[in-house]
């Protein structure tokens, strides 16, 4: 029986199980993490090792030497996701694994660690989409959510607004057509000489100014329900400059503010918008910039006043982690989904 022939048999057998635990694996940039994660909702143990220390000194993410930590310690983090289980691999019910998107490098860390996992232990293997897993970060937040919904999945790498009509079924109602938003804040982060990483600083900082102080525009686009941040990150860019040059006094806090108060605007007029268009009775936020304090009390705010529920990831679910990615594969699993060990990293994965 071949491996795969031996992964549907299994498959089979876990339709009808009780409990099912998947231990997951994430390496999709600079976080390695793992997790064992149980029928989708419970998180029985999750661990995360950070690399910002690393790049700090560079100013953002070395995909090498993100590759490199990854190799060093993806098996201490799988071992320690076991160990705080409680759990041999053998008692694991499925493997699990971030094949895309992401750096490619990073990637192909996890994928062949969770390849050789689910090999040695005849345990089938789920692969889950890096965006999907942080739309199901919510499932681990939030016991009685449940699809349809539309989430606004916002990070470093993504600004992707979803129609999620069922589990493992998703519409993409609009997107940036250029930068994503959490890149455009560490870019504003840099010109104001914040440190890496710049966004979360930036978001602190910006808690103390004024965000009427500079005026900025808020790009239109051609879809209805597209984002645009290049163009608003440069006027940003191109202000500053300028004050610095004409010697003129200005907050740090101030731009800060204006700044992030011009990136939320876009995502919440744009999501709303789409809530009341498509009719779609409950919100959900999702990724990195979701732990931004603003975007979260202005979808909160927005949601309250159309009578519509909002759902929002704990903090601690916010940035990448194991513990989504285990949630995903849980319901993929569900709908019959796995892969064999031909699976390769796909950088440029859509959802």
């Amino acid at each position: 029986m071949t491996y795969l022939e031996e992964s549907k048999k299994q498959l089979e057998a876990l339709q009808n199980k009780e409990n099912v635990r998947i231990l997951a694996i994430e390496t999709s940039c600079d976080e390695t993490a793992a997790a064992v994660i149980e029928n989708g909702r419970k998180i029985i143990s999750s661990v995360v090792y950070s690399q910002i220390d690393m790049h700090a000194l560079y100013g953002g993410v070395v995909p090498e030497i993100a590759s490199r930590a990854h190799v060093e310690k993806v098996n201490r983090m799988v071992d320690e996701a076991l160990k705080q289980a409680d759990m041999q691999l053998s008692d694991v019910d499925a493997i699990a694994c971030t094949y895309g998107p992401g750096l490619v490098g990073a990637l192909l860390i996890g994928v062949s660690c969770a390849k050789a996992l689910a090999f040695a232990a005849h345990k089938p293997l789920i692969p889950v989409n890096h965006i999907e897993g942080h739309i199901c970060a919510n499932f681990l937040t939030h016991e009685t959510l449940q699809p349809p919904f539309a989430c606004l999945v916002v990070s470093g790498g993504h600004s992707h607004l979803f129609q999620v009509e069922d589990y493992g079924k998703y519409r993409i109602i609009g997107c940036t057509q250029d930068d994503a938003a959490g890149e455009a804040f560490d870019k504003a982060a840099r010109v104001l000489n914040i440190p890496y990483p710049g966004g979360p600083l930036l978001d602190k900082l910006a808690e103390e100014g004024n965000d009427q102080a500079l005026k900025l525009p808020r790009p239109h686009t051609e879809g209805k329900y597209d984002y645009s941040f290049s163009g608003l990150k440069t006027a940003f860019i191109n202000a500053v400059h300028n004050m610095r040059q004409k010697n003129i006094a200005f907050s740090d806090a101030d731009l800060a503010a204006s700044f992030r108060k011009a990136v939320v605007d876009m995502l919440a007029d744009k999501a709303m918008q789409a809530a009341k268009d498509l009719k779609l009775n409950c919100m959900v936020l999702a990724g990195g910039v979701s732990a931004n304090s603003l975007l979260r009390r202005e979808m909160q705010a927005r949601c309250d006043r159309l009578g519509i529920p909002l759902y929002m990831p704990k903090l601690s679910l916010c940035g990448d982690n194991a513990a989504m990615i285990g949630s995903a594969a849980y319901y993929r699993l569900k709908n019959g989904e796995l892969a064999d060990l031909s699976l390769n990293a796909k950088p440029a994965l859509r959802l």
